[in-house]
């Protein structure tokens, strides 16, 4: 061989060298990352799911990547949304804070792992078989393994005792509000008050919603556990004071921003699990052998400084009740 092919050769060998190498490296995982809601909406939760992905090893565009794909609010936006994901080939969905979002994602692909956080009963939607043993595809996290509604129908009932109606803000849009309907029903007749509905199924059906409550007399309102209201909390808050509307929310993501009253999980620190699961599924674990989770504690939250500029008088034994007290 000449000199000056043979250093040729070498100069090509070299150049092929690197993507060789390249080509070599696994592949970096991807989740796939679908919400009802906004990007804006998601935010601090958004934060805490990749603290738990921390927790399993896992760093954002170092070691795994991420597509995230937001409806806005708009649930019908959803299935397409999934179907994209699946085109993608991701290796995960995980649904953020709606049964919509988890019921898109199931109907799109019975093969990729899928982690819900949602707030309703999996097993009544049909994405899992039974809580130990989710089977399929399919597991996560159900925030209220039997609805939370009765509860916070008791703590308005004590904050406005009397036989005024009282009213829960709703979305028609999401598919599992008949069944909240029949739970909420059933509590307001067990307390015997009557239950009037507010509709909204948009940011923009919010505000008129909150115009019915002065027109029907409604003494308290109720605010059902869903992605849509999550991600408006500020404009809930600010008109449930300025209606100056005894309020029980569902989070203390409202008491934080001047709500009245909450009930519920602690959000962050759930999300953060939500993360840790999906980190366990990209090592290797099967959704059909991780069980769904629930919370094991719920917290009243109470904002005694909105109490006092709304003048509602909180009792005193509700306020011997609640684990924390903004004041």
């Amino acid at each position: 061989m000449r000199r000056r092919e043979f250093i040729g050769l070498i100069g090509s060998a070299t150049a092929v060298l690197p993507q060789a190498v390249r080509a070599q490296r696994p592949r970096q995982p991807v989740i796939g990352y679908l919400s009802s809601i906004s990007k804006d909406g998601e935010g601090r939760l958004r934060e805490a799911f990749w603290q738990g992905l921390g927790d399993a090893g896992f760093s954002e565009n170092q070691n795994v990547t991420a597509v995230y794909l937001y409806a806005d609010g708009q649930y019908d936006r959803l299935p397409a949304l999934a179907e994209e994901l699946v085109a993608r080939q991701v290796d995960i969905i995980v649904t953020g804070r709606s049964s919509p979002a988890a019921l898109a994602a199931k109907r799109a692909t019975s093969t990729i792992p899928i982690v819900f956080f949602l707030g309703a009963d999996p097993i009544t939607l049909g994405l899992v078989e039974s809580y130990n043993r989710p089977g399929a595809n399919v597991t996560g996290i159900n925030l209220a393994p039997e609805s939370l509604t009765g509860k916070r129908l008791e703590l308005l009932n004590d904050l406005v005792p009397g036989s005024s109606p009282v009213a829960e803000l709703v979305n028609p849009a999401n598919k599992t509000v008949e069944t909240e309907k029949r739970v909420a029903i059933e509590a307001a007749r067990t307390l015997g008050r009557e239950l009037l509905f507010l509709d909204a199924s948009s940011a923009a059906e919010i505000g008129p919603a909150f115009e019915e409550t002065k027109r029907r007399q409604v003494a308290g309102l109720v605010v059902w556990f869903e992605a849509l209201f999550q991600s408006n909390s500020d404009q809930i808050v600010t008109l449930a004071n300025r209606y100056r509307l005894a309020t029980v929310f569902p989070t203390r993501t409202y008491t934080d921003i001047g709500g009245l009253l909450s009930y519920g999980p602690n959000l962050p620190a759930t999300y953060r699990q939500f993360g840790v699961y999906a980190g366990k599924i990209l090592k290797g674990a099967r959704p059909q052998d991780l069980p769904v989770m629930t919370p094991t504690k719920f917290d009243l939250v109470i904002n005694l400084k909105t109490a006092k500029e709304l003048g509602i008088a909180i009792p005193p034994a509700l306020l011997a009740r609640a684990d924390e007290v903004i004041e």
